[in-house]
């Protein structure tokens, strides 16, 4: 057995007894497998926040940019990073005081049925996709690193396993402390190969002086990159982080409010230097093999490495995607149990009978996105452009807790509609593209419809009531 064959599956082992560990204490009622028993310390929040923003777009993509655009590439994380200071600053203590559950929940308390309808049928959307997503860059990992024992397919398949085992057997307990060991893989593996590949290449310097010449400097952390672009990240990640599910149900899961606000920002920070660190291993692969294939740069640099080294930094890449996958098919599986099968189909379900029925959606919708990865991978790459469709549910969130007099019954309905609407709008009539990014787009419409409504509609909404919560 290879060296790093045997620290993947030791890695898997680790990932198991976990979940297994807390499968007991998931399995007492849905509050405590959908949202920890709302018990997640600053720590845990912290941890499972920079689990799930850490994914394979954060290493394997942007080692990948960073054989285009330079360390400049590390600005992915680094607005991944903002999004998450920004939600623990202005929205994670709010839902945690709301004890809600989804945002087509709190939308239904504010405003209709027909609100939470269109939303979970817009997040859905998203999150099966970007769970179909996390499949391929598994497979894919494992593939490149170790081609001789999986296959493309196989390493999906593998991944699949142990995204919906590990996510089924313990829900956000599971998904929580399995995103400490994560963590501290993806930690310990990318630093030590970094450091193993300075000090053999001969450190920034020599690997700069290697570099072809460029418009931009290649260590240059905004070289390669415009504000537009720049800008853009950053309010797509600050969008998402405040309404995606899966940092709303790691919100809802804190303590307490302070918990949440605080395992936020400190997440920021953690996320942070992974994109740049990435970046520099892009750019030293680039150096060592230039014509190489971008989307293999890191790959490629992990295996020049001795195997115990490059064992240790794929477990690093693929504990990335499984600490991303668990929490995006957990929440996909909430908005569906949650949003579909209990409000509309089985509203007198058990406690007991629905944390089972939790189990069975989630195995469901993994197998449905593994399906959609094997046959739709190119469409799964581009709805990752539907991050840009939580614009309305952001927007319609933030007017709702701090502005309500700005909304109307009729307010969230339609400002969601629009936003999938001129989502795909985008992508089918390129003449519309007199903006930089969809984005802002997705921003400019969005507003538009809220104001529109305004003027329009007549009937207020019921703010939700915020619960006090002791520090």
């Amino acid at each position: 057995m290879s060296i790093q064959l045997a620290i993947v599956i030791l890695y898997i082992l680790l990932l198991f007894a976990i979940s297994f560990y807390v499968k007991r204490r998931a399995s007492q009622n849905p509050t405590e497998y959908l949202f920890a028993g709302r018990q997640f310390s600053t720590g845990l929040v912290a941890v499972s926040i920079t689990g799930m923003a850490v994914g394979a777009a954060s290493t394997v993509g942007v080692a990948e940019s960073a054989t285009k655009i330079g360390l400049a590439a590390g600005w992915y994380n680094a607005a991944w990073a903002i999004g998450a200071i920004v939600m623990g600053l202005v929205a994670a203590g709010k839902y945690r005081s709301l004890e809600c559950t989804t945002i087509p929940e709190l939308f239904e308390r504010s405003y209709d049925k027909k609100a939470r309808v269109i939303s979970v049928i817009g997040l859905s959307l998203i999150m099966i996709c970007i769970t179909s997503l996390q499949y391929v860059a598994g497979g894919s990992i494992l593939h490149a690193l170790m081609p001789d024992i999986f296959s493309f397919h196989a390493g999906m398949i593998v991944s699949a396993v142990v995204f919906i085992g590990i996510t089924a057997i313990g829900g956000l307990w599971s998904s929580g402390l399995s995103n400490v060991l994560s963590v501290a893989v993806i930690y310990i593996g990318i630093v030590y190969s970094m450091i193993r590949i300075l000090m053999r290449d001969g450190g920034i310097s020599a690997i700069n002086a290697a570099l072809p010449q460029a418009d931009f400097g290649w260590f240059d952390p905004f070289g390669g990159l415009t504000a537009a672009m720049l800008l853009g990240w950053i309010i797509v990640m600050t969008t998402q982080a405040i309404t995606a599910q899966g940092p709303v149900q790691i919100a809802c899961g804190a303590k307490n409010a302070h918990a949440a606000r605080k395992g936020f920002i400190l997440g920021g920070f953690l996320i942070f230097p992974i994109g740049f660190i990435s970046a520099v291993l892009g750019l030293a692969a680039k150096a060592q093999f230039p014509d190489l294939n971008p989307t293999m740069a890191l790959p490629q640099i992990i295996m020049s490495l001795d195997p115990f080294s490059s064992g240790m930094t794929l477990a690093a890449l693929w504990a990335a995607d499984v600490s991303t996958a668990c929490t995006i098919l957990l929440g996909a599986g909430t908005l569906i149990a949650q949003d579909i099968y209990k409000r509309f189909m089985n509203p007198g379900i058990s406690e007991h009978s629905y944390v089972r029925a939790n189990r069975l959606i989630i195995l469901f919708v993994g197998l449905g996105t593994l399906w959609l990865a094997f046959n739709a991978v190119g469409i799964v790459k581009v709805m990752l452009i539907g991050l840009s469709l939580t614009t309305a549910f952001t927007l319609v969130f933030l007017a709702t807790m701090f502005c309500p007099s700005l909304c109307r019954k009729n307010t969230a309905f339609w400002t969601t509609l629009v936003g999938i609407v001129g989502l795909f709008a985008w992508q089918f009539f390129p003449e519309i593209h007199f903006l930089p990014h969809v984005i802002y787009f997705e921003w400019l419409i969005c507003i538009i419809t809220l104001l529109v409504v305004r003027l329009v509609d007549k009937t207020p909404i019921q703010p939700p009531q915020v619960k006090a919560q002791a520090k």
